[in-house]
């Protein structure tokens, strides 16, 4: 607990009744029904008044959607001229954002349930529709698979919820909720009910019509079809407690998951529909969508930073050509401190890019590291982005030349908010810094999100 007595902001009598408080029995949080979601639910442009081809002259496949936490917007950046073309207001303490499978609309979901989606395509993008799919969210995604079963693109969108524990699937176009399902269910080690597994990250197929759905408590990847949403079937695929989040390897067939505080990697083949392989890392992995990169000594490999060591585990995931590596943890690249939330690289960088967001000592914690891909067994460079904050997250633009990196500040205080610096990727040279953004976090590219190039 924080030293509030001693700071000054609490008496004796204050921390008494906040002891008595906390000892209290906490009351049941709301539910929230398929029709209060419908309630909530606010088209505010409809699809035949949106525009019919792109309005502005700007490569808005080169647009970054920036978190800015703290305000609870987003703004869209030009990735070529860095201008903000708009801020936007999103749900608050956006977590991540999506891309349609065209790029267009980008859908934005805040940790206060709510769900945006901003028409890129506009002169200057706005949010066309609205909804509100739950009270703590966590993760959103669109339908992408096109083939023999159907043209799913942007068809649908599903959002994954911490509270009340459930998914919801709604109309891709317009956000209007179709069907909702809970993730209340029993644990796969022991079968034991959880009241409250949350629903992690969720991404989207490309062979089949499916969505695969990261269960957390329960450690189940439930692969989802959604060819008729309002009857969607689900494969329970038993994994490891603790799921959060994952990315696909360099082929997009197998999801790689960390379970993190099982301290495992889990693998699902998406092609099979089955567990691959569960692989042991370091304490709490948290990989983001991990980075794919070619290893000189052992080919493919799919990489996560961790939470709890100060180490990158690179998980070898070429089973054809190098089948005595595949599903093994092949290498471990120290770093100079634990608490990394993030990882990024691209086919076009020598760099695989590191953070420290969450170390506690506040150097480290605005410290990046880059570990160079023909000699990864130890890091090239590290260095501080900032006087203040942590850095936290990187991205590329679009070419994959230029790697954005936020400083994470203080929105109370003034002068240090927060930035974005980016640095040319081949020199590691600072570029320009986008200053006077309010607590700056995730970054999403819309070239590489709809792509997947992590």
């Amino acid at each position: 607990m924080p030293d509030w007595g001693k700071q000054g902001f609490l008496t004796q009598a204050d921390t008494e009744v906040m002891a008595k408080f906390l000892q209290n029995e906490p009351p049941a949080p709301p539910e929230l029904s398929l029709q209060q979601m419908k309630d909530s639910w606010q088209l505010i442009t409809p699809v035949e008044e949106r525009p019919v081809a792109p309005e502005t002259t700007r490569d808005w496949q080169n647009y970054f959607i920036v978190t800015l936490r703290d305000a609870g917007q987003v703004a869209i950046i030009d990735g070529d001229t860095y201008e903000v073309v708009n801020t936007v207001d999103s749900g608050y303490a956006v977590h991540i954002t999506r891309m349609s499978a065209s790029g267009r609309y980008a859908y934005v979901i805040g940790r206060d349930g709510r769900l945006a989606l901003i028409d890129l395509w506009m002169e200057k993008p706005e949010v066309v529709a609205r909804v509100q799919i739950c009270y703590d969210a966590r993760s959103v995604e669109v339908s992408k698979y096109e083939g023999p079963e159907g043209d799913f693109r942007d068809k649908y969108a599903i959002t994954g919820c911490y509270w009340p524990p459930h998914f919801a699937i709604l109309d891709g176009q317009t956000l209007e909720p179709m069907k909702v399902v809970s993730s209340r269910s029993y644990t796969y080690d022991t079968g034991e009910f959880h009241p409250e597994p949350r629903v992690a990250s969720i991404l989207a197929s490309h062979f089949k019509p499916e969505w695969i759905v990261n269960i957390k408590e329960t450690g189940q990847v439930w692969i989802v079809n959604y060819t008729d949403p309002q009857n969607p079937s689900i494969k329970m695929i038993e994994a490891a407690l603790f799921l959060h989040d994952g990315g696909w390897d360099s082929t997009k067939r197998y999801f790689m998951v960390a379970a993190n505080q099982s301290n495992k990697i889990a693998v699902v083949d998406a092609l099979e529909g089955d567990l691959e392989a569960l692989v042991d890392t370091p304490a709490v992995p948290h990989p983001g969508r991990g980075a794919n990169w070619i290893d000189p000594e052992f080919g493919p490999v799919w990489s996560s930073p961790h939470l709890g060591d100060p180490a990158v585990v690179s998980v070898a995931t070429d089973p054809v050509n190098h089948p005595e590596n595949a599903w093994k943890s092949v290498r471990v690249t120290p770093l100079p401190g634990s608490g990394s939330l993030f990882i990024k690289t691209h086919p076009n960088s020598k760099w695989i890019w590191v953070d420290m967001t969450l170390n506690s000592d506040p150097v480290l914690a605005r410290t990046i590291c880059v570990i160079a891909k023909d000699d990864p067994a130890e890091v090239h460079k590290c260095w501080e982005v900032s006087t203040y904050g942590r850095a936290v997250h990187m991205e590329y633009n679009k070419q994959g030349t230029e790697v954005w990196i936020s400083v994470w500040g203080d929105a109370a205080n003034p002068g240090e908010t927060g930035e974005i610096v980016i640095y040319n990727d081949a020199t590691l040279e600072e570029k320009t810094r986008i200053k006077d953004l309010i607590t700056p976090t995730g970054k999403f590219n819309v070239y590489n999100t709809v792509n997947d190039i992590y």
